[in-house]
């Protein structure tokens, strides 16, 4: 299998995300690599995007504290009651993508800056 970091270009991720009847997972995926892996500018108004998608869907859902990149990390259980899955059931999602994508996506209190 080809590691997640090396399924995708900038290009070929931007065409995926710009074509007007693509599949659906298949366009996450795209947004997903690039979100890790695209020139930060893209980057930015992703994680823009992410956050006012995630304030509309999930009013409920607060950021608890801050990533060292600035951006917010939510409660697990919170996140999986919004998701309306278990908390066991999120934490295996999360170990899969941070498996996925050999990146550390959960962050504990001392990784992170509390709200202000």
């Amino acid at each position: 299998m080809i590691p997640f970091a090396e399924q995708w270009t900038v290009e070929s991720a931007m065409r995926i995300v710009q074509h007007p009847t693509v599949d659906s997972e298949l366009w996450a995926s795209a947004v997903e690599w690039l979100l890790l892996h695209g020139p930060p500018e893209i980057r930015e108004l992703l994680a823009q995007a992410s956050c006012h998608a995630t304030g509309a869907q999930f009013p409920e859902l607060k950021p608890r504290r801050f990533a060292p990149d600035g951006s917010p990390c939510y409660d697990l259980a919170e996140l999986a009651r919004s998701l309306g899955i278990s908390e066991e059931e999120a934490r295996k999602q999360l170990q899969e993508k941070e498996r996925q994508h050999g990146v550390r996506h959960g962050l504990s209190e001392d990784d992170t800056t509390a709200l202000q």
